[in-house]
């Protein structure tokens, strides 16, 4: 009998694909600073995009982003104190201040220690969790588990961070990440709902990291067409809110080009049509890619030797 993943699959590629300027309000900015920030920010704020939500990593919003997007603060990592209420105290703040915060994050790739992970025993976050997440649920704001990576080491620390919880971790959404490729998201999506089919899915880090640009524009295009048929899946921000030429997934995978262009992909996550921007790289970068094109080149001769 095909598992439910399995089955996901074939009904998300069975069904035609969604046109690529498609709008979508499940939309949001995964928003990643950088040198240009103060040039490309204006681009994701615009009123008649289709971004709805953004997070930035931390608890604070981004300055210049007040207007329709709504914020969601994430606690990235636990702190060093285990009284600290930092985060907590942050959060009621912001709803004090008459902000809406109707969501938070918590622990980015905790079982992660490189790439950008948190890097956080089930146990301490846990326990941080506890103390300053979960008292923001009488405060009417929805808190999301902590964002595991796509390894298959993620679920088993998210196992360990609930039998860690005892029943006093109350998460609404299970936020996931995933950068290979639109096969592969699927599997990982089956397996996330049958695992956890009482909590709604953000997936608040994706993208086919390294791909070609044909690759990537087909993966976005599969996926967003894929989330927005999930009804379990009510938001979803794209990994790529930033110029080519600094991208740490991949040159074609970047909704701007090296000049702050939109790019297609880029384009069509905002709900409008493509641009025909090619996207480039950097002088390093190029130099990477032609080294791994010698490196498969010398394999596949030596293979066929």
């Amino acid at each position: 009998m095909p598992s439910l993943a399995t089955l996901i699959l074939l009904a998300a590629t069975a069904a035609p694909l969604a046109l690529a300027q498609l709008t979508s309000s499940k939309r949001g900015l995964c928003y990643v600073s950088s040198k240009t920030s103060s040039t490309d920010d204006k681009i994701w704020d615009e009123s008649g995009s289709d971004l709805t939500w953004y997070y930035n990593y931390g608890t604070s919003p981004t300055s210049g982003y007040d207007g329709h997007l709504d914020f969601v603060p994430m606690l990235w990592g636990a702190p060093s104190s285990d009284t600290d209420m930092t985060f907590y105290n942050t959060v009621k703040g912001l709803i004090d201040g008459g902000m809406n915060i109707s969501y938070v994050l918590a622990f980015n790739e905790p079982d992660g220690c490189t790439s950008g992970g948190s890097c956080v025993s089930a146990d301490t976050a846990a326990q941080t969790w506890i103390r300053e997440i979960e008292p923001l649920k009488k405060l009417g704001v929805k808190l999301g588990a902590p964002a595991v990576t796509g390894a298959p080491s993620g679920f088993t620390w998210l196992q360990n961070f609930f039998t860690a919880c005892a029943g006093n971790c109350s998460a609404d959404f299970l936020p996931l990440h995933w950068y290979g490729n639109f096969e592969g998201l699927a599997s990982h999506v089956g397996q996330a709902n049958a695992t956890y089919a009482n909590m709604t899915m953000w997936v608040t880090e994706y993208a086919y990291a390294d791909a070609d640009l044909s690759d990537s524009q087909e993966f976005y295009n599969q996926s967003s067409s894929f989330f927005d048929r999930i009804d379990y899946i009510t938001h979803y921000s794209y990994f790529g809110a930033f110029r080519s030429d600094t991208s740490n997934v991949g040159v074609d995978t970047a909704m701007l080009t090296q000049k702050g262009e939109l790019t297609d992909i880029g384009a069509w996550y905002l709900g409008m049509d493509a641009t025909g921007e090619v996207p480039k790289g950097d002088a390093a970068q190029v130099a990477k890619f032609a080294g791994w094109v010698i490196v498969v080149a010398v394999a596949a001769f030596w293979t066929i030797a």
